[in-house]
């Protein structure tokens, strides 16, 4: 496999193998050293990060490469240069792409067009990078992954729910979605299909309720993330509070999961919208675990592209 798009796409051994190599890299860093010396990492960056940038950049340099910071916004790009052409340029110079792009067809593009591995980092349809981490973060929490039953809660139309949806189907985790009734917040069924025919494979289960009670109902993990993405106009924050309250994650909430459950947000959180202070600064918040395992995904993903396990 040349690239990572989507976790739709690839494997349970892909997933598997990249946590486990993860964990490795986590607790052996003097192994991989030179691991990428002398490799350079292009970073192309339409949407801001914090945690995406930092990470992949720190990662290369932890294994002896180089990373270089591309903002689109100061760019050619789409402009006077096509995403073809940047990607048969750019496989000139560097040995692995990565892009945070508003568009998947973007990334795709780029795929595409470059014989060299790239990584979608996030787009409007995919996180394979941030799931990959979650699932690292869920097998150090519970010594597993198959089994699980992870409840996912809140705006549910948008990337991190569908590589959710998709990485835990190939893992034997069960999916719960707990969202309004509505085609602006619910997951598309297209893709809820398409877990599911996964999942199937795997021995799990996904599932969609409108209601956030009957979706976090004895979850081993409850997921939350940001009400507010990039591309919603700040003028529907109220409308969409009002929409979203109902599946706030509140402490009262985490009380109908296990007693063993954790709470996880792909950050930034905003405190008082999609879940409580409490809740993401509680006891059972393990969204700093999530952060930091970013960085540790990421460079055993470069690893894999790049065929060096």
């Amino acid at each position: 496999m040349k690239d990572l798009l989507s976790l739709k796409d690839v494997n349970k051994e892909f997933v598997l193998s990249v946590i486990e190599k993860a964990i490795d890299m986590k607790q052996n860093p003097d192994n991989y050293r030179t691991a990428l010396k002398d490799k350079t990492l292009l970073m192309i960056f339409e949407k801001p990060s914090l945690r995406t940038r930092v990470s992949f950049e720190v990662g290369m340099t932890q294994m002896g490469g180089h990373a270089i910071y591309y903002d689109v916004s100061t760019s050619p790009l789409g402009r006077k240069e096509t995403i073809e052409d940047t990607a048969k340029t750019s496989e000139r110079y560097v040995e692995i792409i990565m892009a945070r792009l508003n568009h998947f067809s973007d990334c795709k593009a780029l795929a595409e067009n470059a014989k060299i591995p790239v990584i979608d980092a996030l787009s409007d349809m995919n996180h394979p990078c941030q799931i990959l981490c979650d699932l690292q973060t869920i097998k150090e929490k519970f010594g597993k992954l198959n089994g699980l039953t992870l409840a996912y809660v809140g705006d549910s139309e948008n990337n991190v729910t569908y590589s959710l949806m998709h990485g835990c189907a190939h893992v034997g985790i069960n999916v719960r979605v707990g969202c309004p009734n509505d085609p602006e917040h619910k997951p598309k069924q297209e893709i809820v299909e398409e877990a599911k025919l996964i999942a199937a494979q795997n021995g799990s289960t996904i599932e969609v309720f409108h209601n956030a009670a009957d979706a976090v109902k004895d979850a081993d993990v409850v997921y939350t993330d940001s009400w507010m993405s990039y591309h919603i106009p700040v003028d529907q924050m109220e409308v969409r509070k009002q929409k979203l309250m109902p599946y706030q994650v509140t402490s009262a909430l985490m009380q109908l999961a296990k007693p063993t459950a954790v709470f996880m947000n792909c950050l930034p959180a905003m405190r008082g919208l999609e879940q409580t202070a409490e809740v993401v600064d509680g006891p059972q918040s393990i969204v700093f675990d999530q952060a930091e395992n970013r960085l540790h995904v990421q460079k055993a993903i470069m690893l894999k592209l790049l065929g060096m396990f």
